[in-house]
């Protein structure tokens, strides 16, 4: 049996990466745990809420900075991973864990197994894009969700091998939705939609927030927006804040997964600049409609199967699209396009067999 080293360094990535290590014999998988993006102690705990067992390594990160905290990283896994003994190190997504993770692994000379491989967002002003193109050309084993994404690699002329498996965040919900049921502090009554914004180049400009804030505000629609930390720093910094206090949007502070998958459960529809709950939406147990407040996607599979709608940043498209679903009565057709749940049993079964 292969010995992976599993790497990882966001609540997204853990949340993705939990099935496989669910799936996993302990003594086949050595994790790392980088501490990027969250409280070092606070991430122990959510990898402690789902269930999975401590890290082997985990590090504390004194870098803010994307090229300083990436370089801290290398520099750190530079003297773990040779001690793992590992066949590959397995990374998922985009962030600056994925891509560190990935060059040390090239230099230390172990294959890449890239989970989640062949996104593309076509938008240069993301820097996701940046590491998830980077990892994806050094990678030997390219875990793609979709035809789409295994269309994106093709085109590249990327060397590694290329597998579509589906997505492990289906499995992550197929496995952790009942246990949010019961752990979730949510408490709320009748309809709503849910809201939530975090990317930077929405939240961090002043006029692309305030057309999104506005459009929102605008459709008189009942919302439950969990601010993220970046988003409610800017709320506050360009006095958005006081115009959503005057409205039927109920502002309340970040929340954790549980909490995310209960609302997701329980809200009519979403407006998300989200990747992660553009898929988890589509899956079999939540299926609801998602409202995309960006101009384009990195999960165009989603707006092709019905579930996604691309509705842009500004004010009177948000506000369209918003009234327009409150008077549809949409119901999804069709499957999810990012699998049904067992993903992880064919990323493990593939890995086992070319190592």
């Amino acid at each position: 049996m292969s010995k992976i080293c599993i790497i990882f360094g966001t609540r997204p990535e853990i949340i993705k990466l939990s099935p496989i290590i669910r799936c996993s014999k302990k003594s086949n998988i050595t994790t790392i745990f980088t501490g990027q993006h969250y409280d070092y102690d606070l991430g122990l705990k959510f990898i402690e809420d789902l269930g999975l067992p401590r890290p082997d390594y985990a590090m504390k990160l004194s870098k803010n900075n994307p090229a300083m905290q990436t370089g801290q990283i290398i520099t750190n896994l530079s003297k773990i991973l040779p001690k793992t003994g590992a066949d590959t190190v397995m990374v998922q997504g985009d962030t600056n864990t994925v891509l560190a993770g990935a060059i040390s692994a090239l230099k230390s000379q172990i294959p890449i197994s890239h989970v989640e491989a062949g996104l593309r967002s076509f938008d240069w002003r993301m820097p996701e894009e940046h590491n998830r193109i980077a990892t994806d050309h050094i990678s030997e084993l390219l875990f793609a969700s979709t035809g789409t994404s295994k269309k994106n690699l093709v085109n590249e002329h990327v060397h590694g091998k290329i597998f579509v498996v589906g997505n492990t965040a289906i499995d992550a919900v197929e496995q952790n939705l009942s246990i949010a049921e019961k752990k979730s502090s949510i408490q709320i009554d009748g309809n709503f939609a849910l809201l939530t914004l975090h990317r930077a180049e929405n939240v961090d400009k002043k006029n692309i927030l305030s057309g999104i804030i506005d459009g929102i505000i605008k459709s008189g629609e009942r919302f439950v927006f969990p601010v993220h930390p970046r988003t409610k720093k800017r709320l506050y910094e360009f006095g958005l804040d006081k115009k959503i206090k005057n409205s039927d949007v109920i502002m309340t502070d970040a929340v954790g997964y549980f909490d995310i998958l209960f609302l997701m459960k329980k809200c009519n529809f979403i407006v998300t600049d989200s990747g992660g709950i553009q898929e988890e939406a589509t899956s079999s147990k939540i299926r609801k409609k998602v409202l995309v407040a960006r101009t384009r996607t990195d999960r165009p599979e989603a707006v092709q199967a019905g579930f996604s709608e691309i509705i842009g940043t500004g004010s009177d498209s948000i506000c369209k699209s918003i009234v327009n679903m409150t008077k549809t009565s949409w119901k999804p057709k069709g499957v999810s396009p990012y699998g049904n749940g067992r993903t992880a049993e064919k990323i493990l079964k593939i890995t086992g067999n070319f190592f």
